[in-house]
């Protein structure tokens, strides 16, 4: 016999973990994130939903993808806040991981060790096609990476760069498809 029933280790609470979705813009990281939350909350389990207070685009307070599905979310200054509001919770849920601050990998590190199921979604790279903010730390450490592609407005190809078309040089730049386009490699760096 490979295994005997004193091989398995039996845990007295559940097993936390850490999903991270990525992609560029317009690639449907949001509504992934929305899919698996909406899943989990199908399967009556307790959900938070986090996102920074800035993004304002869609809605002051719910987590809106670009074609509109929503899901509600609290708004949060900083990553140790969710630590405050997420703690009596199954599954949560940040949406735009990107603009939070370096302090967020703790974050998940600590909710997940707690039992906690955390699944983040955000930008992997920033307009310059750098890896952006607390992103690839996130990637690091989680169980699971989902890299979803948008489609290069320009060749068809799947597209992993967000192109801005705007003057702007700020790293934030809130905007939508009047300021980034998704884009593939060939296309981006031409």
């Amino acid at each position: 016999m490979l295994f005997s029933e004193h091989t398995f280790i039996k845990r007295e609470r559940p097993t936390g973990s850490i999903e991270v979705i990525c992609g560029s813009m317009f690639s449907g990281k949001t509504e992934e994130l929305i899919r698996r939350l909406r899943r989990a909350q199908i399967a009556r389990l307790n959900v938070e939903i986090f996102k920074p207070r800035t993004d304002t685009r869609y809605d002051e307070v719910a987590v809106v993808s670009h074609n509109m599905n929503s899901i509600q979310s609290t708004p949060v200054e900083n990553s140790s806040s969710i630590l405050l509001l997420g703690a009596n919770t199954q599954v949560v849920g940040i949406d735009e991981a990107q603009f939070f601050d370096a302090e967020l990998p703790d974050v998940c590190v600590r909710l997940a060790n707690n039992g906690i199921r955390v699944v983040v979604a955000g930008l992997d790279m920033d307009f310059q096609g750098r890896p952006f903010g607390p992103m690839p730390a996130l990637m690091s450490i989680a169980e699971e990476v989902s890299k979803v592609h948008a489609i290069c407005v320009r060749c068809g190809s799947p597209a992993t760069y967000s192109y801005r078309t705007s003057a702007s040089e700020a790293t934030i730049l809130l905007g939508e498809k009047d300021s980034y386009e998704p884009r593939c490699r060939e296309c981006f760096f031409e």
